[in-house]
């Protein structure tokens, strides 16, 4: 019997040709990406992977190490599962990353990464998530007692709607916490009842708050991989660069030079209640997710049982759109506060470090500010290690600002007021830059 040959070396591969295949230009639109050196072809694989389509593709043709580090806490496993997706590895002459990267900023961060881990830092507090998940049901029981005790006048309606509003925020901060796999060890948990938080306390599906949030942390404010900046040009003008070229193009779907004004009339008040509240039915049933859509029926069903006997068909709906409308002004202010008035721009593959660096910024620590925002204060802190338990942000937060000191990098970080009104100033800015190229460029 022969002795088997040897294993046919692994192909090699330079950036140049791995940067091809990014699925632009015409078919066969390819799709490549380099983890630790190994070169990975998920040109059919993208369509099943579990984090969506798009997140992973949005690093076709670039190094994709330190995202993938950032998503996956059993890296283990996941590795396993990339195994028929290994086609080869960078030749021995290339950088372990892209060339245009900063080799010392991307060494540096991933020794914070490494330190992070060492300190425990990942690992969560679970009595902490519990007593924040027992406060929603807590006011959630006492909007029901409010109207059940006093009536439905117009005192303690509004109080029961006020207490609503806040378990829908809070319960938005707490799917948040469920959706980044940061609560338990193993993701099924977390994916459990991420469905229960988002689905039966806020009545919105699992499915669609992953396809978008995973692309949102994957390439923060970057035009066409952001969801979150898709209001740009439609119903925005954002960013210096990208408002710029709008007005250069001559396109105009809105008087972007009074932005900062109508932003009040369709930004906080309505995107929730006139838009999301509509287009998550939509998005369940056109893509499927029947799971998802059954835990949102629970929370209607449950809503409806408990508050149509004391408020009538008329008063429910009018205490569901005021609680909407709540839930809405808080949710928009508390989520654009880290991100519209820092750089929007359209991808420039740069180091994981500064992509979240620039596209975000932090609000002032405060018990308040933590329990409003849900931590989310910590903005860059979350950005960069995206399953970091909250409860550890602030013990991570005075490293992080070591290493922009070292590497020249501005660590934002303003009052709450601040943050609230760099949203409108930004807006005005933009607009004015718009309007200047529009008329004169």
């Amino acid at each position: 019997m022969e002795a088997p040959g040897p294993a046919p070396a692994p192909r090699r591969f330079t950036w140049e040709e791995i940067a091809q295949r990014s699925a632009r230009g015409p078919p066969p639109q390819e799709r490549w990406l380099v983890i630790d050196r190994k070169v990975y072809d998920i040109s059919r694989f993208h369509r099943r992977h579990p984090g969506g389509s798009r997140v992973i593709s949005h690093y076709a043709g670039q190094d994709a190490t330190d995202p993938f580090i950032a998503f996956h806490p059993d890296k283990a496993l996941v590795r396993k599962y990339m195994s028929p997706l290994l086609i080869g590895e960078l030749a021995p002459d290339q950088p372990s990353f892209e060339p245009s990267k900063n080799k010392k900023l991307v060494e540096d961060f991933r020794e914070l990464r490494a330190a992070v881990e060492k300190m425990g830092l990942l690992k969560p507090n679970r009595t902490f998530f519990m007593l924040h998940l027992c406060h929603i049901l807590l006011l959630d029981v006492a909007a029901w007692l409010t109207i059940w005790y006093f009536g439905s006048s117009t005192v303690p309606f509004l109080i029961s709607a006020v207490l609503l509003g806040t378990v829908q925020a809070q319960a938005g901060w707490l799917q948040h916490d469920f959706g980044h796999l940061s609560v338990f060890s193993e993701s099924r948990w977390n994916h459990l009842v991420h469905k229960f938080v988002i689905g039966h306390l806020k009545g919105a599906p699992a499915s669609w708050w992953n396809h978008l949030h995973f692309q949102h942390h994957a390439k923060p404010n970057c035009f066409r991989k952001d969801p979150d900046v898709n209001m740009h040009p439609l119903f925005f003008a954002l960013g210096k660069t990208l408002s710029v070229e709008l007005g250069v193009q001559k396109k105009k779907f809105m008087p972007y030079n009074h932005q900062h004004k109508y932003f009040f009339i369709i930004g906080p008040p309505a995107l929730v209640p006139l838009y999301f509240q509509w287009y998550i039915f939509y998005f369940v049933v056109q893509r499927k997710q029947w799971v998802d859509l059954a835990w949102m029926l629970t929370f209607y069903i449950r809503f409806f049982l408990t508050y149509l006997p004391l408020l009538g068909v008329k008063g429910i709906l009018g205490l569901h759109l005021l609680v909407r409308f709540i839930e809405s002004n808080w949710f928009v202010w508390v989520t654009q506060m880290n991100h519209i008035p820092m750089h929007i721009d359209y991808d420039k593959n740069v180091d994981w470090f500064s992509t979240q660096l620039q596209a975000t910024c932090n609000v002032h620590q405060s018990l308040f500010n933590d329990w409003f925002s849900g931590h989310l204060n910590f903005q860059i802190e979350h950005h960069l290690f995206p399953t970091m338990p909250r409860h550890n942000y602030w013990k991570v937060a005075p490293l992080v600002k070591s290493l922009c000191a070292k590497h020249g990098i501005e660590y934002h970080c303003k009052p709450l007021l601040t943050a609230f009104a760099d949203i409108v100033h930004s807006l005005k800015d933009s607009g004015e830059l718009w309007l200047d190229a529009y008329l004169h460029k």
